[in-house]
This record gives structure tokens, C-alpha cells and sequence, in this order.
């Protein structure tokens, strides 16, 4: 039975090496071009080197995403760019056009190749034929069952490697392939512009009777019939294991280091508590309380045992109970004081949770606030970026990161 890998998104280069230090085994990053996430921190080339030297030199690996569906003038310097991207010693590329992969085999036959969700590969005759043409890893489409992803695995030649998404956003369309945005606002998802559209409000109406609104709608305020609940397999990892799946994929280029650092954790954290000891392997209450505190719709488990309850919700606000208030730069020993580089407004006093990688999640309570920058005592840590130090009798190590209760946000608030 192999260990399958924990695939983490990283939108910039902080988020990939607090994905990295926390535990996951890849990343995948948006470089300057083709890539389905417009908006994120993509990689400039000398973020990337620095980005794959990060990786390597802990084992690690580093995929770049290829997945727009290119026009005819996306395609002129493709060649060059890919070259570049293999001469900067990436290890994969993930791709879900045929001709971009054409264009990956022409200039650089030996970079692996991952189909993209966006192919929709839903069954394994599709993705014996990708493999034949020398895809190496297949990422199948967010609608697969266990049931169906065990008849890939049955069918597939060991070497051919699956991927699926275990946490995060679920879009609405088909594996991601959804043309409202472009529609109605002219930004096209496909090109990595999508305006999230579909978590909008809307309204049933018949062409001739433009005033009157069918009642399909939850309550008085409308519906949100394409408002997907988020993904979470956490409690599911025995299943995930050994359906054959060699990539846990994590979603969320576009979501906050804090984020990134708890899921990685949770899933890394259980992960390897089941490898310890399959038979008798527990989910612990801890991960999924750590999962709860990012930012998220409500949780669901996608299609994986078929149609195990509603995929939409009602509205459109995010949980989001705790925020990032800092991360710790340096800890000295001796003046037990904690250098630390703000996040989110926190004041002296607070209580705030510590999240630290291969450790347990630990409190604080913030004492004995300083403002580096402008060389005085303060009760409150409010600049972007603001640094500051605090005491604390418990150690804090480079990295740690600081979060603390708050009010839950709206969906417009984000």
C-alpha cells in the first residue's frame, strides 16, 4: 500500500513554504502565464527558482498549472514558456488542453505531465488514452464516486497516478468548465477571471410574466441554487487510501496562509496517524476542529458516496470564526520575547491559539506589547505588517502562527 501525497495550493511564495513546513509533499503554483487563477500571487521566474530550491531541498516537489483553455493567440510563445519552466526544474506541469500538451511533448518530451480536472476525465478508458499519449498523472473530475474511482485504479496500469481533490471549494459546472461569469460579466472562467457568479442570488421567472417569481426558493430572499458547500474528505482518509488515489489535492490558491497552514496540518497530521496504524485508526477531534477554524462554506463530501445530502446551501456566507492575527519571526530565549509580523488587528491581552507544524495546537495570552517600528509600548498591533513583540514564557518558534476568535464575516465582507 504506497502514501499517497498531500498536494497543497500555494498563490504566492509565503503560502508555499508554509505549505511545505507544514507538511505537504507537493504544491502547485500559477506561473505568468495559462494558468486558471488570474488573481492569485502567480510566480515571476526568479519566485519560481526560488520556490523549486525550497522544495527540493526538502524532498519536495513543485508543479506549475498550464489549465486555461487557450485561443489561438494564447498558444504564440507557449513553446518558449514551457522550456523555461523545465529549465527552472519544475517537476510537473498540470495541463488540460491537448494541444498545450501537444506543445509540452514538442519542446520537452521528458516534464511530466498531469491532466488538469478541467479535461473532465470521468471514466478509465479516457484516461488510459491520456496516458497512452504520455500523461503520467490523471487528476479526475470533482463528480467521481469511491465506486468509480475504484474502477480507474482496476484498470489502469500501476504506474498511471490518480489525483482528486479532497478539501476545498466546489464549483458548480462541470469540473470547473462554467461559462456564466463570461456570460454575464464578460470574465471568463477559463481564462482564470471567474467572478464566483454562481453564488449569487437568484430568481425563477417566466418570459411573459416578468414580475411574477416562481416559488423554488428557499425563503422571501431567494434562492442559491448554485451556491456549492465546500469540500472536506478529513474524515474520510481510510476510504480515500484505499481507493487508489496517489495525490490528495488540496484546493485554495486564492486562500490566506492560515488556511493553507491548518488544512495541510489536519490532513498531514491525519495522514500519518492512519500509515501508523491502519487497524486501528481513530479520526481525532482535533483536525477537524482545526479544519473548522479556516475560513469556509459549509462542509460536504462531494460526490464521493454518490448523492449523500444537499451540495447547495442557502446563502452565501462564509463561516469564518477565527482569523491570522500574526506570524512569528524570532523568539528569544533568554528575554522570553516574541518578534512578530501582524496579520490582523489583535490587541495586548488577547488570547490567541498557536498553530505550529507537528505539534499540537497550543493559547497564548499576549502580554507586554511593542511597536518595533515606531520604538514604543503599545495595547494594539492595527498596520498592515506591522511589527511587534509581545512576552511569552512558553517558546515560540519562527513561523508559528498566531490566531484568535472573531465574528463570523459575510460572503460580501471577504
Amino acid at each position: 500500500m504506497f502514501k499517497p501525497e498531500i498536494l497543497a495550493p500555494a498563490g504566492n511564495l509565503e503560502k508555499l513554504k508554509i505549505a511545505i513546513d507544514f507538511g505537504a509533499d507537493a504544491v502547485y503554483i500559477g506561473g505568468n502565464r495559462l494558468n486558471l487563477r488570474a488573481f492569485a500571487g502567480n510566480f515571476t521566474n526568479e519566485e519560481i527558482i526560488e520556490g523549486v530550491k525550497y522544495c527540493h531541498d526538502r524532498g519536495k516537489k513543485l508543479y506549475v498549472t498550464m489549465n486555461v483553455f487557450p485561443r489561438n493567440y494564447d498558444l504564440d510563445g507557449a513553446g518558449e514558456y514551457v522550456k523555461g519552466l523545465e529549465d527552472l526544474g519544475v517537476d510537473a506541469l498540470i495541463v488540460g488542453d491537448p494541444g498545450l500538451i501537444a506543445v509540452i511533448k514538442e519542446v520537452s518530451p521528458n516534464l511530466e505531465i498531469h491532466l488538469s480536472t478541467q479535461a473532465n476525465t470521468v471514466n478509465w478508458k479516457t484516461a488510459k488514452f491520456w496516458y497512452d499519449l504520455g500523461v503520467k498523472r490523471i487528476v479526475l473530475a470533482r463528480e467521481m464516486s469511491f465506486n468509480e474511482i475504484h474502477g480507474f485504479r482496476d484498470n489502469l496500469p500501476k504506474e498511471c497516478e490518480i489525483e482528486a481533490f479532497v478539501h476545498g471549494s466546489m464549483c458548480m459546472a462541470y469540473s470547473g468548465r462554467c461559462l456564466i461569469s463570461n456570460y454575464i460579466l464578460g470574465r471568463d472562467s477559463n481564462k482564470g477571471i471567474c467572478a464566483n457568479v454562481c453564488r449569487y442570488k437568484y430568481y425563477l421567472v417566466e418570459e411573459t410574466r416578468p414580475n411574477e417569481f416562481f416559488p423554488v426558493f428557499e425563503d422571501e430572499k431567494g434562492t442559491y441554487i448554485m451556491n456549492s458547500k465546500d469540500l472536506c474528505m478529513i474524515k474520510h482518509i481510510p476510504e480515500l487510501v484505499k481507493a487508489g488515489i496517489h495525490s490528495f489535492k488540496i484546493e485554495g490558491r486564492m486562500k490566506s496562509e492560515f488556511y493553507v497552514a491548518s488544512v495541510v496540518k489536519a490532513y498531514r497530521e491525519a495522514l500519518d496517524s492512519y500509515f501508523e496504524d491502519p487497524e486501528n485508526y481513530e479520526l481525532k477531534e482535533e483536525w477537524m476542529t482545526t479544519v473548522l477554524k479556516t475560513s469556509h462554506r459549509p462542509f460536504h463530501t462531494g460526490f464521493y458516496f454518490g448523492k449523500s445530502g444537499e451540495q447547495t446551501y442557502e446563502h452565501s456566507s462564509y463561516v469564518r470564526d477565527y482569523d491570522i492575527v500574526g506570524i512569528v519571526k524570532s523568539y528569544d530565549k533568554d528575554s522570553k520575547i516574541a518578534t512578530i509580523v501582524q496579520k490582523n488587528r489583535v490587541f495586548e491581552g488577547d488570547k490567541v491559539d498557536v498553530l505550529r507544524a507537528k505539534t499540537p495546537n497550543f493559547s497564548i495570552t499576549l502580554e507586554e506589547m511593542y511597536d518595533v517600528d515606531k520604538n514604543k509600548e503599545t495595547d494594539v498591533a492595527n498596520r498592515a505588517h506591522m511589527i511587534f513583540t509581545v512576552k511569552s514564557d512558553i517558546e515560540l518558534k519562527e513561523n508559528d502562527m498566531l490566531v484568535k476568535a472573531k465574528e463570523t464575516l459575510s460572503l460580501e465582507d471577504n
